[in-house]
């Protein structure tokens, strides 16, 4: 669900080896979990040694300042304890420094150099290129509830003519219209895929991501259901559309979404459900975090500890809805719980620790998400379904969402609902080896044409 990518953040001063001037723009790529994050290091000599700043260009991070910097036996070590991070590097004698980055208790390589490196191409075979064989325009429509414009890109069979629709709904985190995460654009695939077999598609950034107006940070999964509350009634003012056929199409959290606006719209007229969730938030999570503990070759003891700790997290969360008394008795048990925790930084002060941890329980999105249980709102969808799930998902396990969606919808009385599990795809929909997140970036291909084909198909009879 949530996004797997690290907050890349701040970092500073440097000094002399080998006679060479440290002073200067040194360069580096970070990678992680397949992306590639470009980091500049501004480098000044002042009257205590040297300071700097660093870029991250690709977050619009510009003159980060930092924490604490050594350097010592051509060693050179830099702290941002309040972002649990720490960066160690060598300066050789070629002029390039070879160190760690590491951030909440994972590590990557990050090398620096004072020549400009260039970002290795990715093989993404399955993106459209353009000229599109469709007609494709840029749009902006208004969420009036929210006074936000949002941004995005309608794509239409042809120019002229009345189809059906579909609008695609992101998963967890800031996205994109293309849904880009991890090296892959599973949105502009799916959307090429379904428009060229005479599916109009909306795709729309995420408020306040890309050219889309508004706070992602504020804002839950309802919040965003009124976003796509607004795409409706943009396609609705649309003479290409076909006002009784249209759908909503919900990756992840979007498919937690797109329920919420199917249960109470009449001018929904089926949903697809990939990756949706069926368990309530707080179960989801302790779930998806043993699955990929375990894929990823974690001790039993540590994954058992680790579950303890959150599931009295989720436990509290769950009970105190006042936001300061939430906040007061998070603060005493992760306290009580850290003091001899292996995953808080040598260089953190427990306070620090403990206060990070609470504001990413507490933040209004991740609140909600663990509060929210998706049956009593499935049991309100009377429009067609389609759920899908990849049987190698770990992130969304397959069987136990699947059959929470199919009892509920089920006890609602929809009866026209189709559950599949689909043999050897991960949570991108991607065909894979073991699921784990880690493969994702890794993998050539963006979208399984199983899995397209699957969500057309049944589109094409809902829209006969």
């Amino acid at each position: 669900m949530k996004k797997l990518l690290l907050l890349l953040l701040a970092f500073s001063s440097i000094t002399t080896v080998f006679a060479q001037d440290i002073t200067g723009q040194w360069n580096g790529i970070l990678k992680v979990q397949g992306t590639q994050l470009t980091v500049i290091f501004n480098v000044n000599k002042n009257e205590n040694g040297f300071s700097s700043t660093m870029d991250s260009p690709d977050q619009k991070a510009i003159g980060i300042p930092t924490t604490s910097t050594s350097y010592e036996n051509s060693t050179l070590k830099i702290a941002l304890a309040n972002f649990r991070i720490e960066y160690e590097g060598v300066l050789g004698k070629d002029n390039t420094i070879t160190g760690i980055f590491k951030q909440g208790g994972q590590s990557f390589p990050l090398n620096l150099s004072k020549e400009k490196i260039e970002k290795e191409k990715l093989v993404r075979p399955q993106e459209p290129v353009k000229p599109f064989p469709y007609y494709s325009e840029d749009v902006v429509f208004e969420n009036k509830s929210a006074g936000i414009n949002l941004a995005g890109t309608l794509t239409l069979p042809k120019k002229e003519g009345v189809f059906p629709a579909v609008i695609l709904i992101s998963g967890s985190g800031p996205q994109n219209r293309d849904e880009e995460l991890l090296g892959h654009k599973p949105f502009l695939v799916l959307s090429d895929y379904l428009t060229k077999n005479g599916i109009a598609v909306l795709r729309f950034d995420d408020r306040g991501t890309a050219a889309s107006k508004g706070d992602f940070k504020t804002g839950t999964s309802l919040d965003f259901s009124t976003d796509v509350e607004a795409g409706v009634q943009f396609l609705l003012s649309r003479k290409e559309i076909n006002k009784k056929k249209i759908g909503l199409v919900g990756h992840s959290e979007g498919g937690l979404i797109a329920p919420i606006l199917a249960s109470k719209s009449k001018d929904i007229a089926f949903i697809v459900l990939m990756a949706g969730p069926g368990l309530q938030g707080d179960q989801l999570l302790l779930l998806q975090q043993k699955l990929i503990a375990k894929a990823g070759g974690a001790f039993d003891s540590d994954i058992e500890r680790t579950k303890i700790i959150n599931q009295k997290t989720f436990e509290i969360v769950n009970k105190y809805k006042d936001p300061q008394e939430l906040k007061t008795q998070l603060t005493t048990y992760l306290t009580e719980v850290s003091q001899n925790n292996p995953d808080k930084p040598g260089s953190m002060t427990l306070e620090d620790y403990v206060n990070l941890r609470v504001a990413q329980v507490t933040n209004p999105w991740m609140a909600y998400f663990l509060r929210y249980n998706p049956e009593p709102v499935l049991e309100k969808v009377k429009c067609p379904v389609l759920a899908l799930n990849g049987e190698k998902d770990l992130q969304v396990a397959p069987k136990e969402n699947l059959e929470i969606i199919q009892k509920a919808l089920a006890k609602g009385g929809n009866k026209k609902v189709t559950i599949k599990e689909i043999p050897n795809l991960n949570h991108l929909f991607q065909e894979c080896q073991t699921g784990s997140p880690d493969e994702y970036s890794k993998i050539e291909q963006t979208l399984s044409p199983i899995a397209m084909n699957e969500v057309l198909q049944w589109i094409k009879v809902q829209t006969k």
